[in-house]
C-alpha cells in the first residue's frame, strides 16, 4: 500500500518538526507531504531549512482548502491511502499503521483516530466535547450510524475516497460534514481508539465566536447533505 501522510499547518513553526520526526520514528514507510496554508510565521522558512516535503499555498483556503490540495495531491501521485494528521502535535504516529491495517483488513473505506472509545487521553475542553457530542448525534440520527469522534482529524482514507475528496471537500471545520458526504455515497466508516496530546505551543483557530458559527453552519450543511443524490464520478480530479 503506498501511503501519504497530508499534514495541513498553519502557523506551526513550533511544533512541525515535532510532527516529522515523529513520522520518522513510528512510520518510515509512510510518505508526506506539508500543506502550508500561508502562514505568516517562520513555518515557511522551517520546512525549507529543514527539506520538508511541502507545497506553500499562495493564499489563505482554510483546513478545507489544505486537505483538498493534499488529497489532490495524493490521486495525482497514485497513493492508495491518505492519512490526515494534524501539524500541531496532538496526533501520535504510533497509530497510523493500525489505522490502515484496520482499514484493510475490515475493507473499510476511511478509519477514524477516536478519542472518546476507551476515553483516554487528552479529551479535549468541556464546550468542545459538547460540539463533539452534538454532532455525533446529529449524524446518527441522519445517518443511522454512531461516530463517537466526529471532529477528529486524524483519520485514513482509501483510494475511493481520495478521489471523491478531490472534486469535493468541505471548506470550513470539513469533518463532520466531509463524514456525512462519504456516508451519503455508500463508503464504509469504522472507527479505533487512539490517544491524543494537547497542543503544547501555538493557538487553536477555533475560539467561541467561530465555535457558534461552527454548530450552525456545519449543522445546517450536514442536513442539506442528506438531502442529496450522488450522481457518481463527474469529473477526473487532478492537481496542478
Amino acid at each position: 500500500m503506498k501511503a501519504l501522510v497530508i499534514i495541513p499547518v498553519y502557523n506551526e513553526e513550533k511544533n512541525i518538526e515535532k510532527v516529522i520526526n515523529d513520522l520518522q520514528i513510528h512510520c518510515k514507510e509512510c510518505d508526506y507531504i506539508i500543506v502550508n496554508d500561508c502562514s505568516n510565521d517562520g513555518t515557511k522558512a522551517l520546512c525549507e531549512r529543514k527539506n520538508y516535503k511541502v507545497i506553500h499555498l499562495p493564499v489563505n483556503l482554510g483546513i478545507g482548502g489544505g486537505m483538498q490540495t493534499g488529497y489532490k495531491y495524493a490521486y495525482e501521485n497514485g497513493y492508495d491511502v491518505a492519512i490526515q494528521f494534524d501539524g500541531d502535535g496532538q496526533h501520535n504516529a504510533q497509530y497510523i499503521n493500525e489505522l490502515i491495517k484496520k482499514l484493510e483488513t475490515e475493507q473499510l473505506d476511511m478509519v477514524i483516530g477516536s478519542r472518546f472509545l476507551t476515553k483516554e487521553g487528552f479529551q479535549s475542553s468541556f464546550m468542545r466535547r459538547m460540539g463533539i457530542r452534538f454532532f455525533s448525534r446529529l449524524l446518527y440520527m441522519l445517518t443511522k450510524q454512531k461516530i463517537t469522534d466526529p471532529t477528529s482529524g486524524f483519520r485514513v482514507v482509501n483510494k475511493q475516497v481520495i478521489e471523491s475528496f478531490c472534486r469535493y471537500y468541505p471548506k470550513d471545520y470539513p469533518e463532520p460534514e466531509s463524514i456525512a458526504a462519504i456516508l451519503r455515497q455508500g463508503y464504509r466508516i469504522g472507527e479505533m481508539p487512539v490517544l491524543m496530546n494537547e497542543r503544547v505551543s501555538g493557538v487553536s483557530s477555533i475560539n467561541l465566536g467561530k465555535s457558534i458559527y461552527y454548530m450552525i453552519k456545519v449543522s445546517m450543511a450536514i442536513c442539506i447533505d442528506t438531502l442529496k443524490v450522488h450522481e457518481g464520478r463527474q469529473e477526473e480530479c487532478h492537481y496542478n
